[in-house]
Protein backbone atom coordinates (compact mmCIF):
# COMPACT_ATOMS: atom_id res chain seq x y z
CA UNK A 1 0.00 0.00 0.00
CA UNK A 2 1.50 3.12 -1.30
CA UNK A 3 2.30 5.97 1.78
CA UNK A 4 0.67 9.03 1.85
CA UNK A 5 2.31 12.16 0.43
CA UNK A 6 2.84 15.19 2.29
CA UNK A 7 1.11 18.32 1.46
CA UNK A 8 4.81 20.05 0.58
CA UNK A 9 5.32 17.15 -2.03
CA UNK A 10 1.94 17.95 -3.59
CA UNK A 11 3.35 21.46 -3.05
CA UNK A 12 5.92 20.44 -5.56
CA UNK A 13 4.67 18.45 -7.60
CA UNK A 14 1.81 21.23 -8.71
CA UNK A 15 4.57 23.53 -8.55
CA UNK A 16 6.60 21.23 -11.29
CA UNK A 17 3.59 21.03 -13.82
CA UNK A 18 2.52 24.56 -13.66
CA UNK A 19 6.29 25.83 -14.39
CA UNK A 20 6.24 27.68 -18.26
CA UNK A 21 8.65 26.41 -21.06
CA UNK A 22 11.66 28.88 -20.05
CA UNK A 23 11.68 30.11 -23.94
CA UNK A 24 8.03 30.67 -23.91
CA UNK A 25 8.64 33.15 -20.35
CA UNK A 26 11.60 35.06 -21.69
CA UNK A 27 9.86 35.37 -25.02
CA UNK A 28 12.73 34.05 -27.60
CA UNK A 29 12.67 30.77 -29.78
CA UNK A 30 14.59 27.81 -29.53
CA UNK A 31 17.20 28.48 -32.17
CA UNK A 32 17.82 32.29 -30.56
CA UNK A 33 21.40 33.10 -29.41
CA UNK A 34 23.03 33.72 -26.07
CA UNK A 35 23.35 37.33 -26.93
CA UNK A 36 19.59 37.19 -27.21
CA UNK A 37 18.38 35.57 -24.42
CA UNK A 38 20.83 37.48 -22.31
CA UNK A 39 19.04 40.84 -24.00
CA UNK A 40 15.41 39.55 -23.18
CA UNK A 41 16.34 38.08 -19.37
CA UNK A 42 17.51 42.00 -18.84
CA UNK A 43 14.89 43.97 -20.09
CA UNK A 44 12.26 41.85 -17.94
CA UNK A 45 13.66 41.44 -14.87
CA UNK A 46 14.19 45.31 -15.26
CA UNK A 47 10.62 45.30 -15.33
CA UNK A 48 9.39 42.94 -13.07
CA UNK A 49 12.12 44.05 -10.63
CA UNK A 50 10.96 43.93 -6.41
CA UNK A 51 12.59 46.97 -5.88
CA UNK A 52 9.89 48.63 -8.92
CA UNK A 53 7.08 46.20 -7.94
CA UNK A 54 7.11 46.19 -3.90
CA UNK A 55 3.72 45.99 -3.23
CA UNK A 56 3.32 43.68 -6.18
CA UNK A 57 3.34 39.64 -5.26
CA UNK A 58 2.22 38.59 -9.00
CA UNK A 59 5.48 41.19 -10.03
CA UNK A 60 7.82 38.60 -7.95
CA UNK A 61 6.73 35.53 -9.04
CA UNK A 62 7.59 36.68 -12.31
CA UNK A 63 10.68 38.25 -11.90
CA UNK A 64 11.39 34.84 -10.11
CA UNK A 65 9.88 32.62 -12.95
CA UNK A 66 12.00 34.74 -15.60
CA UNK A 67 15.71 34.01 -13.20
CA UNK A 68 14.82 30.51 -13.34
CA UNK A 69 14.52 30.30 -17.12
CA UNK A 70 17.05 32.37 -17.35
CA UNK A 71 19.13 30.05 -15.41
CA UNK A 72 18.77 27.47 -17.55
CA UNK A 73 18.82 29.06 -20.67
CA UNK A 74 22.28 30.84 -19.76
CA UNK A 75 24.04 27.79 -19.30
CA UNK A 76 25.19 25.84 -22.42
CA UNK A 77 25.04 22.56 -20.43
CA UNK A 78 21.30 22.92 -19.03
CA UNK A 79 20.16 24.34 -22.17
CA UNK A 80 21.23 21.40 -23.78
CA UNK A 81 19.65 19.26 -21.19
CA UNK A 82 16.12 20.98 -20.81
CA UNK A 83 16.19 20.64 -24.57
CA UNK A 84 16.64 16.82 -24.63
CA UNK A 85 14.35 15.98 -21.56
CA UNK A 86 12.53 18.29 -20.08
CA UNK A 87 12.84 19.97 -16.74
CA UNK A 88 13.23 16.43 -15.28
CA UNK A 89 17.16 16.73 -16.68
CA UNK A 90 17.90 20.04 -14.93
CA UNK A 91 18.58 20.01 -11.31
CA UNK A 92 16.73 22.78 -10.82
CA UNK A 93 18.01 23.20 -6.59
CA UNK A 94 21.29 23.85 -7.71
CA UNK A 95 19.85 26.71 -9.39
CA UNK A 96 21.76 29.90 -9.08
CA UNK A 97 20.03 33.13 -7.82
CA UNK A 98 22.07 36.39 -8.85
CA UNK A 99 21.53 38.92 -5.71
CA UNK A 100 21.17 42.57 -6.36
CA UNK A 101 23.27 43.76 -3.00
CA UNK A 102 21.28 47.23 -3.10
CA UNK A 103 18.32 45.71 -2.38
CA UNK A 104 19.32 43.69 0.68
CA UNK A 105 19.55 45.06 4.15
CA UNK A 106 22.38 45.43 6.28
CA UNK A 107 22.21 42.28 7.99
CA UNK A 108 21.31 39.86 4.96
CA UNK A 109 24.60 41.88 3.08
CA UNK A 110 26.47 41.00 6.05
CA UNK A 111 25.76 37.28 5.66
CA UNK A 112 26.59 37.52 1.74
CA UNK A 113 29.78 39.00 2.71
CA UNK A 114 30.62 36.24 5.08
CA UNK A 115 29.86 33.55 3.34
CA UNK A 116 31.71 35.09 0.04
CA UNK A 117 34.73 35.80 2.58
CA UNK A 118 34.66 31.39 3.27
CA UNK A 119 34.59 31.01 -0.21
CA UNK A 120 30.81 30.52 -0.62
CA UNK A 121 30.59 31.90 -4.57
CA UNK A 122 28.13 34.61 -4.37
CA UNK A 123 26.88 35.77 -7.66
CA UNK A 124 25.75 39.27 -7.82
CA UNK A 125 23.69 41.40 -10.48
CA UNK A 126 24.10 44.86 -11.00
CA UNK A 127 21.38 47.24 -9.45
CA UNK A 128 17.43 47.78 -10.85
CA UNK A 129 18.01 51.29 -9.89
CA UNK A 130 22.03 51.69 -12.17
CA UNK A 131 20.10 49.76 -14.67
CA UNK A 132 16.69 51.75 -14.93
CA UNK A 133 18.48 55.31 -15.20
CA UNK A 134 20.65 54.17 -18.17
CA UNK A 135 18.05 52.56 -19.75
CA UNK A 136 15.79 55.92 -19.61
CA UNK A 137 18.84 58.15 -20.77
CA UNK A 138 19.52 59.50 -17.22
CA UNK A 139 23.22 58.81 -16.57
CA UNK A 140 26.37 60.91 -16.71
CA UNK A 141 28.90 59.37 -19.53
CA UNK A 142 32.85 60.76 -19.33
CA UNK A 143 34.98 60.18 -22.73
CA UNK A 144 37.70 57.85 -22.91
CA UNK A 145 40.20 58.44 -24.77
CA UNK A 146 41.80 55.49 -26.68
CA UNK A 147 45.48 54.65 -25.62
CA UNK A 148 44.42 56.17 -22.22
CA UNK A 149 43.55 55.74 -18.57
CA UNK A 150 41.88 56.79 -16.12
CA UNK A 151 42.30 55.84 -12.44
CA UNK A 152 38.67 56.41 -10.18
CA UNK A 153 36.93 55.45 -6.99
CA UNK A 154 33.66 54.15 -7.37
CA UNK A 155 30.53 53.70 -4.46
CA UNK A 156 28.89 50.27 -3.69
CA UNK A 157 26.31 49.52 -6.39
CA UNK A 158 26.88 52.58 -8.19
CA UNK A 159 28.54 52.49 -11.55
CA UNK A 160 30.75 55.04 -13.50
CA UNK A 161 29.58 55.27 -17.55
CA UNK A 162 32.57 55.84 -20.38
CA UNK A 163 32.30 56.86 -24.29
CA UNK A 164 34.36 55.35 -26.46
CA UNK A 165 34.64 56.51 -29.75
CA UNK A 166 36.50 54.22 -32.79
CA UNK A 167 37.33 55.19 -36.31
CA UNK A 168 36.76 51.93 -39.17
CA UNK A 169 40.46 51.05 -39.56
CA UNK A 170 40.42 50.64 -35.24
CA UNK A 171 37.82 48.66 -35.63
CA UNK A 172 38.99 46.43 -37.84
CA UNK A 173 42.37 46.16 -36.17
CA UNK A 174 40.51 45.26 -32.71
CA UNK A 175 39.42 46.76 -29.56
CA UNK A 176 39.91 45.87 -25.95
CA UNK A 177 38.64 48.00 -22.55
CA UNK A 178 40.74 46.35 -19.67
CA UNK A 179 39.99 47.48 -15.90
CA UNK A 180 41.95 46.49 -13.01
CA UNK A 181 42.12 47.51 -9.11
CA UNK A 182 45.48 47.19 -7.25
CA UNK A 183 43.47 46.79 -3.98
CA UNK A 184 41.44 44.20 -4.94
CA UNK A 185 37.78 45.54 -4.63
CA UNK A 186 34.87 43.57 -6.63
CA UNK A 187 33.42 45.16 -9.93
CA UNK A 188 31.71 44.67 -12.59
CA UNK A 189 32.90 45.77 -16.07
CA UNK A 190 29.43 46.25 -18.78
CA UNK A 191 29.22 46.91 -21.99
CA UNK A 192 25.71 48.49 -23.12
CA UNK A 193 23.63 48.72 -26.28
CA UNK A 194 22.21 52.19 -27.36
CA UNK A 195 18.70 51.98 -27.69
CA UNK A 196 16.37 54.39 -30.14
CA UNK A 197 15.56 56.62 -27.57
CA UNK A 198 18.89 57.36 -26.78
CA UNK A 199 18.99 54.93 -23.74
CA UNK A 200 21.14 52.45 -22.63
CA UNK A 201 20.57 48.46 -22.25
CA UNK A 202 22.94 46.18 -20.44
CA UNK A 203 24.45 43.86 -23.11
CA UNK A 204 27.83 42.32 -21.48
CA UNK A 205 29.03 41.65 -18.00
CA UNK A 206 32.32 41.04 -17.10
CA UNK A 207 32.95 40.27 -13.04
CA UNK A 208 36.60 40.94 -11.92
CA UNK A 209 38.62 38.00 -10.88
CA UNK A 210 41.50 38.23 -8.75
CA UNK A 211 45.01 37.78 -11.34
CA UNK A 212 47.86 38.10 -9.65
CA UNK A 213 48.31 41.43 -6.85
CA UNK A 214 45.41 42.84 -8.95
CA UNK A 215 41.93 42.14 -9.53
CA UNK A 216 41.11 42.73 -13.50
CA UNK A 217 38.48 42.21 -15.80
CA UNK A 218 38.44 42.78 -19.75
CA UNK A 219 36.30 42.90 -23.19
CA UNK A 220 38.30 41.40 -26.26
CA UNK A 221 36.79 42.36 -29.27
CA UNK A 222 39.25 41.22 -32.39
CA UNK A 223 37.50 40.05 -34.75
CA UNK A 224 37.58 36.07 -33.94
CA UNK A 225 36.11 34.64 -30.97
CA UNK A 226 37.67 35.55 -27.70
CA UNK A 227 36.87 33.27 -24.49
CA UNK A 228 35.53 33.75 -21.02
CA UNK A 229 36.23 32.18 -18.38
CA UNK A 230 33.70 31.74 -15.22
CA UNK A 231 35.19 30.53 -11.82
CA UNK A 232 31.68 30.70 -10.29
CA UNK A 233 30.99 27.28 -11.63
CA UNK A 234 34.21 25.94 -10.60
CA UNK A 235 33.95 27.03 -6.97
CA UNK A 236 30.69 25.13 -6.41
CA UNK A 237 32.68 22.12 -8.20
CA UNK A 238 35.45 22.13 -5.67
CA UNK A 239 32.86 22.87 -2.57
CA UNK A 240 31.36 19.23 -3.13
CA UNK A 241 34.46 17.21 -4.35
CA UNK A 242 38.39 18.47 -5.08
CA UNK A 243 38.40 15.99 -8.28
CA UNK A 244 35.32 17.14 -9.49
CA UNK A 245 36.63 20.55 -9.09
CA UNK A 246 39.81 19.59 -11.56
CA UNK A 247 37.47 18.07 -14.03
CA UNK A 248 35.44 20.89 -14.04
CA UNK A 249 37.64 23.86 -14.30
CA UNK A 250 37.14 24.34 -17.79
CA UNK A 251 33.60 24.09 -18.28
CA UNK A 252 33.22 27.61 -17.41
CA UNK A 253 35.17 28.23 -20.31
CA UNK A 254 32.68 29.62 -22.65
CA UNK A 255 32.65 32.06 -25.63
CA UNK A 256 31.99 35.79 -25.58
CA UNK A 257 28.89 37.04 -26.91
CA UNK A 258 30.72 39.28 -29.41
CA UNK A 259 33.34 39.28 -31.01
CA UNK A 260 33.76 42.51 -32.67
CA UNK A 261 32.67 45.79 -32.62
CA UNK A 262 31.58 48.53 -35.13
CA UNK A 263 33.25 51.93 -35.66
CA UNK A 264 31.49 54.79 -33.89
CA UNK A 265 30.68 55.54 -30.46
CA UNK A 266 30.46 52.83 -27.77
CA UNK A 267 29.55 53.02 -24.02
CA UNK A 268 31.25 50.94 -21.24
CA UNK A 269 30.76 51.22 -17.56
CA UNK A 270 32.56 50.26 -13.88
CA UNK A 271 29.75 48.64 -11.20
CA UNK A 272 31.14 48.65 -7.93
CA UNK A 273 30.24 45.12 -6.46
CA UNK A 274 31.90 45.35 -2.97
CA UNK A 275 29.77 44.39 -0.18
CA UNK A 276 30.27 47.84 2.22
CA UNK A 277 33.27 49.52 0.85
CA UNK A 278 33.51 51.42 -2.60
CA UNK A 279 35.95 50.36 -5.03
CA UNK A 280 39.09 51.99 -6.83
CA UNK A 281 39.89 51.09 -10.15
CA UNK A 282 41.89 51.77 -13.90
CA UNK A 283 40.36 52.05 -16.79
CA UNK A 284 41.82 51.85 -19.93
CA UNK A 285 40.76 51.63 -23.88
CA UNK A 286 42.92 50.35 -26.26
CA UNK A 287 43.20 49.64 -30.26
CA UNK A 288 45.29 46.03 -30.99
CA UNK A 289 46.91 46.76 -33.59
CA UNK A 290 49.75 47.48 -31.56
CA UNK A 291 49.57 44.16 -30.22
CA UNK A 292 49.45 41.73 -33.15
CA UNK A 293 51.81 39.30 -31.53
CA UNK A 294 49.26 39.11 -28.70
CA UNK A 295 46.41 38.70 -30.64
CA UNK A 296 48.31 35.71 -32.05
CA UNK A 297 49.23 34.00 -28.89
CA UNK A 298 45.95 34.61 -27.55
CA UNK A 299 44.28 32.86 -30.24
CA UNK A 300 46.78 29.84 -29.98
CA UNK A 301 46.43 29.66 -26.32
CA UNK A 302 42.78 29.50 -26.21
CA UNK A 303 42.60 26.83 -28.80
CA UNK A 304 45.40 24.52 -27.13
CA UNK A 305 42.43 25.46 -24.12
CA UNK A 306 40.03 23.92 -25.89
CA UNK A 307 42.02 20.86 -27.08
CA UNK A 308 42.98 19.89 -23.22
CA UNK A 309 39.06 20.08 -22.14
CA UNK A 310 37.99 17.45 -24.83
CA UNK A 311 41.26 15.62 -23.88
CA UNK A 312 40.26 15.73 -20.08
CA UNK A 313 36.76 14.67 -20.57
CA UNK A 314 37.93 11.83 -22.04
CA UNK A 315 40.60 11.35 -19.11
CA UNK A 316 38.21 12.14 -16.36
CA UNK A 317 36.54 8.42 -17.67
CA UNK A 318 39.41 6.93 -17.42
CA UNK A 319 41.16 7.94 -14.07
CA UNK A 320 37.07 7.22 -12.83
CA UNK A 321 37.41 3.71 -13.41
CA UNK A 322 41.45 3.58 -12.16
CA UNK A 323 40.10 5.38 -9.19
CA UNK A 324 37.18 2.70 -8.28
CA UNK A 325 40.05 -0.18 -9.14
CA UNK A 326 42.19 1.41 -7.01
CA UNK A 327 40.17 1.51 -4.09
CA UNK A 328 38.69 -1.94 -4.74
CA UNK A 329 42.70 -2.87 -4.66
CA UNK A 330 42.91 -1.03 -1.22
CA UNK A 331 40.01 -2.54 0.47
CA UNK A 332 40.90 -6.37 -0.86
CA UNK A 333 44.58 -5.24 0.69
CA UNK A 334 43.28 -4.16 3.95
CA UNK A 335 41.19 -8.01 3.76
CA UNK A 336 43.41 -9.78 2.86
CA UNK A 337 46.12 -8.62 5.46
CA UNK A 338 43.56 -8.91 8.33
CA UNK A 339 42.48 -12.69 6.88
CA UNK A 340 46.33 -13.64 6.90
CA UNK A 341 47.24 -13.10 10.71
CA UNK A 342 43.92 -14.80 12.15
CA UNK A 343 45.19 -17.64 9.93
CA UNK A 344 49.13 -16.90 11.41
CA UNK A 345 47.11 -16.86 15.31
CA UNK A 346 45.14 -20.23 14.82
CA UNK A 347 48.21 -21.63 13.73
CA UNK A 348 50.36 -20.84 16.34
CA UNK A 349 47.27 -21.62 19.00
CA UNK A 350 47.28 -25.54 17.70
CA UNK A 351 50.59 -25.56 17.72
CA UNK A 352 50.67 -24.72 21.51
CA UNK A 353 47.81 -27.33 21.71
CA UNK A 354 50.71 -29.99 21.40
CA UNK A 355 51.62 -29.94 24.99
CA UNK A 356 51.23 -32.22 28.05
CA UNK A 357 52.93 -29.77 30.27
CA UNK A 358 50.97 -28.00 32.65
CA UNK A 359 50.48 -24.09 32.49
CA UNK A 360 51.91 -22.20 35.11
CA UNK A 361 48.97 -20.40 37.36
CA UNK A 362 49.52 -17.11 36.36
CA UNK A 363 47.66 -13.89 37.73
CA UNK A 364 44.11 -13.68 36.49
CA UNK A 365 44.62 -10.18 35.67
CA UNK A 366 47.45 -7.02 35.55
CA UNK A 367 45.50 -5.17 38.53
CA UNK A 368 45.75 -8.64 40.69
CA UNK A 369 49.25 -9.14 39.72
CA UNK A 370 50.06 -5.15 40.14
CA UNK A 371 48.40 -5.77 43.68
CA UNK A 372 50.13 -8.58 44.90
CA UNK A 373 53.85 -7.21 43.67
CA UNK A 374 52.67 -4.26 45.68
CA UNK A 375 51.64 -6.27 48.82
CA UNK A 376 54.40 -8.19 48.73
CA UNK A 377 56.97 -5.24 48.68
CA UNK A 378 55.30 -3.66 51.74
CA UNK A 379 55.96 -6.99 53.41
CA UNK A 380 59.36 -6.85 52.79
CA UNK A 381 59.65 -3.48 53.86
CA UNK A 382 58.04 -3.87 56.98
CA UNK A 383 60.17 -6.84 58.12
CA UNK A 384 63.32 -4.95 56.94
CA UNK A 385 62.29 -2.06 59.27
CA UNK A 386 61.22 -4.87 62.03
CA UNK A 387 65.15 -6.48 61.86
CA UNK A 388 66.57 -2.86 61.84
CA UNK A 389 65.05 -2.15 65.15
CA UNK A 390 65.99 -5.54 66.86
CA UNK A 391 69.68 -5.22 65.38
CA UNK A 392 69.66 -1.79 67.58
CA UNK A 393 68.40 -3.18 70.65
CA UNK A 394 71.47 -5.88 71.21
CA UNK A 395 74.26 -4.94 72.68
CA UNK A 396 77.64 -4.79 71.27
CA UNK A 397 81.18 -5.93 72.62
CA UNK A 398 82.31 -2.16 72.53
CA UNK A 399 79.07 -0.72 74.33
CA UNK A 400 79.27 -3.17 77.57
CA UNK A 401 78.84 -1.43 80.49
CA UNK A 402 81.71 -2.05 82.94
CA UNK A 403 82.02 -0.83 86.40
CA UNK A 404 85.09 1.19 87.51
CA UNK A 405 86.37 1.17 91.50
CA UNK A 406 87.27 4.84 91.86
CA UNK A 407 88.74 4.43 95.10
CA UNK A 408 91.96 5.24 95.72
CA UNK A 409 94.57 2.30 95.82
CA UNK A 410 95.82 1.42 99.40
Amino acid sequence: MPGRRSKSEKKDDGDKQLRRDPYEVLGVSRNSTDQEIKSAYRKMALKFHPDKNANDPKAADTFKEVTFSYNILSDPDKRRQYDSAGFEAVESDSQELELDLSSLGAVNTMFAALFSKLGVPIKTTVSATILEEALNGLVTIRPLTLGQFISKRVEKQCAHFYSVTITEEEARAGFVCRVQSSDKSKFKLLYFDQEDNGGLSLALQEDSAKTGKVTSAGMYFLGFPVYRLDQTMNSIAAAKDPDTSFFRKLDGFQPCELTELKAGTHVFAVYGDNFFKSANYTIEALCAAPFSEEKDNLRNVETQILSKRAEISKFEAEYREVLAQFTEMTSRYAHEMQTIDELLKQRNEIHASYSVVPLKRSCSSKSRCKTSSKESKEDGEAREKRNTRERTKKKKWFNLHLRVDKRKAC
